[in-house]
């Protein structure tokens, strides 16, 4: 009886000690992946990274963009067709097929695009990318560089997510695959990393965009419904334009969300420069400036809310700049809501009037969050290294 005891306790015993290593094993393989993903981790991010099957079901990041592109619900479904990149040539008139461009100007239809491996893609004309089509470089380290770039033009439904995009160079005028499949003129081409023309619902997401000859990314000619989200901007003069040029009314439709993304080292204006439409420009980190890091003419509005500026240490400390329009004084309408400065850092707001809100419909609203969590939520800005094994 006393044997049978013992040897019952003993068995407990074990089984309370499986289930306590169990329990810490657990507790700490969560902590690490948390460590690595993140403690805080913004709302897009929170809706895809802590999934370690992600490449399983790589579709569930087209329910997690938010702002002004909405959830990118038409980039998915039972016709997506799924292609992967496997060949880094590029032809812009008769594209092979496992070449990027055959994937996002030849074929039609929700193409869901990922890459087969590591590879820097040399394009020989800019590349111009289909509607519903999802350039997705996750898990593997693409680069665009080199000569022509991106172009979205007469597009919508698109995400670009994961793609290093640097050193793009101006283009003669020429032919190339426009993004219905046919061959098509286009003409001068200033050496953009990525351009959107005419186009909508457009998200950009996680990207890194750098050493461009013209600038980094143009919203222009109508373009709207859009959300630049935790990318990293680096090493640029011009980095973001929104809105065509003065003459270009129609960009007064143009709606544009700026999130969670880094700007820096070395990045001197347009951060973005608005024309005309609506800015949104929430939860990024501004890592110095040149000379500005906000700018605008032709009656922009912008809410900008819960930033971080940080000033540079040497030369101008004001965030914004102002172009009068027509020579009869500022009519831009900027507005600071719960922006947080550094080393100097200053805001010249609009005085009067009201903070223009951007006034999101359910799929495209988010929490913001207080500017002392920005240095968090934007640490994972641009390119993500995903491990082979599970998390990104």
């Amino acid at each position: 009886m006393v044997c049978h005891r013992v040897i019952n306790s003993v068995f407990w015993c074990f089984i309370f000690l499986v289930v306590l290593v169990t329990f810490f094993t657990t507790k700490v393989s969560s902590s690490k992946q948390s460590e690595i993903e993140g403690m805080e981790m913004n709302v897009i991010d929170q809706c895809w990274r802590f999934n370690p099957e992600w490449r399983k079901y790589r579709q569930q990041l087209a329910l997690c963009s938010v702002g002004y592109a909405g959830k990118m619900t038409n980039n998915i479904g039972k016709d997506l067709i799924h292609y992967k990149v496997t060949d880094h040539s590029d032809d812009p008139l008769n594209p092979r097929p496992g070449t990027l461009r055959y994937g996002a100007s030849k074929i039609q239809g929700k193409v869901w695009i990922t890459f087969q491996k590591d590879m820097n893609i040399k394009l020989v004309r800019p590349l111009l990318i289909s509607s519903f089509t999802t350039i997705d470089g996750r898990g593997v380290d693409v680069h665009i560089v080199d000569n022509a770039c991106l172009m979205i033009y007469k597009a919508t439904n698109i995400i670009i997510h994961g793609i290093r995009v640097h050193h793009c160079r101006p283009q003669a005028p020429g032919m190339v695959m426009g993004p219905d499949g046919n061959i098509m003129p286009l003409g001068q081409v200033d050496g953009d990393a990525i351009r959107l023309v005419s186009a909508s619902k457009i998200w950009i997401d996680h990207s890194t965009l750098s050493d461009c000859q013209d600038g980094l990314l143009d919203v222009t000619r109508g373009s709207t419904n859009i959300t630049i989200s935790n990318n990293w901007f680096r090493e640029q003069n011009k980095v973001m334009l929104l809105g065509h040029d003065d003459g270009f009314v129609r960009d007064k439709n143009m709606k544009v969300t700026v999130v969670y993304n880094y700007f820096g080292p070395n990045c001197h204006q347009r951060m973005p420069r608005i024309r005309h439409g609506y800015a949104h420009v929430v939860n990024n980190l501004y890592m110095g400036w040149v000379q500005y890091a906000i700018g605008g003419s032709m009656e922009p509005s912008l809410k900008s809310q819960s930033n971080l500026f940080i000033a540079p240490t040497v030369g101008k400390k004001e965030v914004t700049w102002r172009k009068s329009s027509n020579e009869v004084g500022d009519t831009w309408e900027f507005y600071s809501v719960g922006d947080a400065f550094e080393n100097g850092a200053s805001f010249m707001e609009t005085k009067g009037g009201q903070v223009t809100k951007p006034n999101y419909n359910p799929e495209q609203n988010f929490e913001v969050a207080d500017a002392k969590s920005v240095r968090s939520l934007t640490r994972s800005s641009g390119v993500l290294q995903c491990s082979k094994t599970s998390i990104c």
